[in-house]
């Protein structure tokens, strides 16, 4: 499913968007800064969570185990030349998600219970069926169970529970002889039934236990991450320039991948950056289009800033540890394990600890924000009232991730998800015009009142 036709969606169409608004939205970067800090917040507005909890949600899926793991597996794949295509992914995913937000908040329907709800799914049931008309049902309602039925799998937290179950593996159950390198089991079963507990305790509480939660959990787990890759890039600073021209060279000959097969490079890249930062996943119209607004352009913006942070910056520090250590070339070692190699290489000893304290940090809160995506597509298939019943498979599920290979998790989550962007990117082409009409109408009423200094 992640061949070029899939890859040509997500950048074609995030392409079509930047040309098609002008790039206007990258011209109101400061206004959107001032909405994600409360400025225009009114707690009367419809929805569940402000501005700036919406994005903590929806950071704490992206900001995680990609950040850590995502990038590894992207290098280990593709060499440097991989995260030049994720940037790509990146800047095109910034408008990606203006439109894909703003129409979450812009078409919003009620569910079974009549609660307002955002997501891909009512997007294309209120903006698409409707407005349309009943003849296109037929086309449009399968659509919109296909992303529903695929967001049961992708947001799963089998990925996040493999790779934090690895590193506490290879750095403390092996390490102090709990478990033995061949015998290994038990250590991840237990470490999957401790997630279990710890994960319950949050995602049984909804959305707004969720929001409140990681809004005051990502902004901890990337000040210590970034603290910890600043000072492993400061150690190795004069590798810095030649791995940043490494990167740009080795995107376009694709030397590390099938004997010089760029096409394969630029898969792995997307798919990597997409993985990472969710541009047109649709996960990103589940969380923010839970926020407090009846501006929907507003909450376009402030989605605008994820991938910024969670590719551009965040990533970008991830491979670059990775590459000027040098671990990269001398390992076979995969995932979260080549980080953590950086890490030790950079910072002996410390380093062990100080990225297993982030990892748990980034597995816990993706582990958060995914339950609520899940809990939506079911409450929309099957009804609100049974929507609840989606959180006991999904801690369920950690099990399954904490003893399965990375591969068979990897397999999965990204077979899902390149099913949810098919209907996700299909709608939000299709309704571009809206999401125009209602830039064009929000800017110009901004300008004239100046609000956005």
């Amino acid at each position: 499913m992640w061949g070029m036709p899939l890859v040509y969606l997500l950048v074609g169409g995030g392409l079509f968007f930047l040309l098609y608004s002008r790039f206007a939205p990258f011209k109101y970067f400061k206004h959107a800064l001032n909405i994600l800090r409360g400025k225009y917040d009114n707690p009367e507005d419809p929805g569940d969570i402000s501005h700036f909890e919406a994005l903590s949600s929806a950071l704490a899926a992206t900001v995680g185990m990609g950040n850590i793991s995502g990038v590894a597996v992207a290098i280990f794949m593709g060499g440097p030349g991989a995260l030049f295509w994720m940037w790509v992914s990146a800047f095109v995913g910034m408008a990606t998600k203006f439109f894909t937000c703003t129409l979450s908040i812009m078409y919003r329907g009620e569910d079974s219970a009549g609660k307002i709800q955002g997501g891909p799914m009512y997007v294309i049931r209120e903006g698409l069926t409707k407005k349309w008309g009943d003849g296109w049902k037929v086309l449009f309602k399968p659509l919109a169970g296909l992303f529903a039925i695929a967001g049961l799998f992708g947001p799963l937290p089998i990925f996040q529970a493999n790779q934090l179950t690895q590193i506490l593996r290879d750095t403390i159950y092996i390490p102090q002889g709990w478990v033995t390198a061949n015998a290994h089991m038990g250590g991840d079963l237990i470490t999957g039934l401790v997630l279990v507990v710890i994960v319950s305790i949050v995602v049984f509480g909804g959305i707004t236990r969720i929001g409140k939660v990681t809004s005051r959990l990502v902004p901890a787990m990337v000040v210590i991450y970034v603290g910890c890759v600043l000072t492993i890039l400061a150690i190795h600073i004069e590798e810095i320039p030649y791995y940043l021209s490494l990167i740009v060279t080795d995107a376009f000959t694709g030397k590390s991948v099938m004997g010089g097969a760029v096409g394969s490079l630029i898969v792995i890249g997307i798919q990597r950056g997409v993985f990472s930062n969710e541009a047109g996943l649709g996960t990103e119209a589940l969380a923010h289009g839970a926020a407090k607004t009846k501006e929907p352009v507003r909450e376009g913006l402030v989605a605008m800033l994820g991938p910024a942070i969670d590719t551009i910056i965040t990533c970008t520090m991830t491979a670059l540890a990775i590459l000027v250590t040098g671990v990269w070339k001398s390992t076979e070692a995969n995932g979260v394990t080549l980080t953590l190699n950086a890490f030790n290489e950079a910072l002996p000893t410390v380093g062990t600890y100080l990225l297993v304290i982030c990892v748990v940090f980034f597995a816990i809160s993706s582990m958060l924000t995914y339950s609520y995506y899940g809990t939506k597509c079911l409450g929309y298939l099957v009804g609100a009232e049974y929507q609840h019943l989606y959180n006991y498979f999904y801690v369920g599920s950690i099990i399954f991730g904490a003893i399965a290979s990375i591969g068979a998790v990897i397999d999965l989550i990204d077979g899902m998800f390149a099913l949810m962007a098919i209907p996700t990117m299909v709608s939000a082409v299709l309704l571009a015009p809206k999401v125009k009409e209602a830039a064009q109408s929000y800017f110009s009423r901004i300008e004239t009142f100046k609000t956005y200094d």
